[in-house]
């Protein structure tokens, strides 16, 4: 039995956490605008930046899973 579908399974999770972290951060954007809404563009920006950084890690997550399945599983 190969341990290689785990170990992408597991490379492949990483989608999971940058979801949580995603969610999180604009439900916290969303607090933010509501709370001072002056601050709208400032808020957006680093939302913007953020969600770009987890879903970053999603990506390289995901390119793990595919290197594990396709490079190492012949």
């Amino acid at each position: 039995m190969s341990l290689l579908p785990i170990g992408a399974a597991i490379a492949a999770l990483t989608g999971i956490g940058a979801g949580i972290g995603i969610g999180i951060a604009t439900a916290k954007a969303v607090d933010a605008v509501a709370r001072q809404p002056e601050a709208d563009g400032k808020i957006s920006k680093l939302l913007i930046l953020g969600c770009a950084l987890a879903e970053a890690t999603a990506i390289y997550g995901f390119v793990v899973a595919v290197l594990i399945i396709f490079m190492l599983g012949n």
